[in-house]
């Protein structure tokens, strides 16, 4: 019972959210699914078989389990061993087991539970390998590969000094171990995995391994198959036999919290590597003889919080600026990232998402910049249904456009009022986006500046306006009229100035031609334009009409 939670809690927790199957025909259930195999065929043989990584472990690690979801959804058959072109020409006298991964402090309660004599080790991001001794001296070096055969490494391990080439006593033995890219004093969080794994991998897929190379390499021996029983023992015998010591990083953990406790720590801390993880592991196992190349009920690893997510596009918005900049916003299957809920994020501007061609469907990489802002990294996956959409013409939109919230132009028309309420603007309490949807929702602004004859009734027979705050409301659109001329010039969109003292005029600044503007200390003949068209265009000098009559200072 304890092993099905464990089964059902990783699946949930990998992708924050439990399984929503999509709502496919069998037809294009069967394509979608087999072009993320196919896809994922691809990432396995280059990096098994080549030694390259074409994409983020954790991205792939969401693009099985999306994998797996899908099939599940739609009863196909499970998908193929990813080990599969990993296979080399010499066998592993003792398999390599692997580790199931988890995700959320769930899974790894789930786990912990029942379990006594749990260490805890960072989970080094590396290659794994098999080091065979005979008599004390290093005979071989084997690869990975599918954890039954692998590639012989042993031409390059001997060139690596990490890697003990003479034991101080004639031992037979077998190591299993990670072979890492050196950093220095590398903190996972801040720096993620800095393609240190690919680095390794690449290196030791080659013929021929250089010393500069070599020096570059470090060995983590994280078991000793057939060795002492205690995990503790195993560490330190090791060390006597001169494998680099990994007793600083072995601590016991009796709950979830010690556990959090040295997860934390690693991965804030800095490391003489890079690691996605830690390994919770019992300090006794079955016999090595036993063991099979699939993952283990003896140890599991628990990854550090995504740096990346994988999410999919359920629509593409574009919206409009002030400016008329077109900026598209791709609407997400909500996802976790960093213990926060994501479920939009902008392609940055029109150029780059017409690059990228993103459409609802496709699989996108996010992550966060700054800690705090979802950021479009790449696309991960095309669907092959390419929904046609609308996209906004950008000869459409500039500076003088939109000053009404006619067809197309509601999200420029609603950059315009937010901007004239906001800092920038004319500073209005209380008064942002969610106040100007609503007064647009029932028709009472259709022009920059219909606030100004809106009255308590008037407010009060609006949905969601309250006595208080309909009272609220026009104090701060009587507070407005009070701000001097230019604070109302920014408000109403007049290009920058810089430090040029302006008249407090309207009728002065409208009958300015471009050379009069350009010779405004800091301002340029591009800006000077800018500035010329603001004040001849008829949409702003009806605009002026308006505070002119409304008595406001300086029109």
């Amino acid at each position: 019972m304890h092993w099905l939670l464990f089964v059902v809690l990783q699946l949930i927790c990998l992708t924050g959210y439990a399984t929503q199957c999509p709502d496919w025909a069998p037809t294009q259930a069967q394509r979608e699914i087999t072009a993320l195999q196919n896809q994922i065929n691809q990432w396995d043989d280059a990096y098994h078989r080549e030694g390259r990584s074409l994409i983020a472990d954790e991205l792939y690690d969401q693009s099985v389990a999306q994998l797996n979801e899908w099939q599940a959804c739609f009863k196909l058959p499970s998908p193929p061993d990813p080990l599969r072109t990993a296979a080399g020409s010499v066998a592993h006298p003792i398999a390599h087991t692997g580790l199931d991964k988890i995700h959320k402090d769930e899974a790894v309660g789930a786990w912990l539970r029942d379990r006594k004599d749990v260490w805890v080790q960072p989970k080094v991001d590396g290659v794994a390998v098999t080091l065979i001794y005979r008599k004390g001296v290093l005979q071989q070096a084997i690869s990975r590969g599918d954890g039954i055969t692998g590639q012989d490494w042993t031409a390059s391990a001997q060139k690596i000094g990490a890697i003990p080439q003479r034991l101080p006593q004639p031992l037979d033995l077998l190591v299993q171990g990670e072979l890492y890219w050196r950093l220095s004093e590398h903190v996972q969080a801040r720096s993620g995995s800095v393609n240190a794994r690919a680095t390794v991998a690449g290196l030791m897929g080659r013929k021929s391994l250089s010393g500069e190379q070599a020096s570059g390499i470090g060995l983590f021996a994280w078991d000793w198959p057939q060795g002492p029983l205690d995990l503790p023992e195993r560490i330190s015998t090791l060390t006597k036999l001169g494998f680099a010591s990994i007793e600083p990083y072995s601590h016991p953990v009796s709950d979830l919290a010690e556990a959090q406790k040295w997860r934390d720590h690693w991965y804030r801390s800095p490391l003489p590597f890079a690691s996605d993880g830690v390994v919770l592991r019992q300090s006794q196992r079955p016999p090595a003889e036993r063991w099979q190349a699939r993952a283990p009920y003896w140890a599991v690893a628990w990854k550090y919080p995504f740096a990346q997510a994988l999410a999919e596009v359920r629509k593409v918005n574009f919206k409009v600026g002030r400016t008329g900049r077109i900026t598209p916003v791709l609407e997400l299957k909500p996802v976790m990232l960093d213990d926060r809920e994501i479920k939009r994020v902008s392609a940055s501007s029109l150029k780059r998402w017409q690059e990228l061609d993103i459409r609802p469907g496709d699989q996108i990489a996010i992550s966060l910049a700054g800690l705090t802002i979802p950021r479009l990294d790449s696309v991960v996956l095309r669907t092959g249904e390419r929904a046609a959409i609308n996209i906004p013409d950008a000869k459409d939109f500039h500076a003088l456009s939109c000053w009404q919230p006619t067809s197309g132009c509601q999200s420029q028309f609603l950059a315009r009022l937010t901007w004239l309420s906001g800092k920038q603007g004319l500073n209005m309490h209380h008064v942002g986006r969610g106040t100007w949807e609503k007064l647009l929702e029932t028709r009472r602004v259709n022009n920059l500046l219909d606030w100004l004859t809106l009255d308590a009734p008037e407010l009060a027979n609006i949905s969601g306006f309250g006595e208080r705050s309909s009272a609220r409301l026009l104090n701060s659109f009587n507070s407005a009229r009070q701000r001097p001329f230019a604070q109302w010039l920014k408000a109403l969109g007049m290009p920058p100035t810089g430090q040029a003292q302006l008249p407090d005029s309207w009728q002065a600044l409208a009958q300015r031609d471009t050379e009069q503007w350009q010779a405004e200390a800091g301002i340029g003949p591009g800006r000077a334009a800018q500035l010329s068209a603001f004040f001849r265009d008829p949409q702003v000098l009806a605009l002026s009409e308006t505070l002119r009559a409304a008595g406001i200072d300086g029109f």
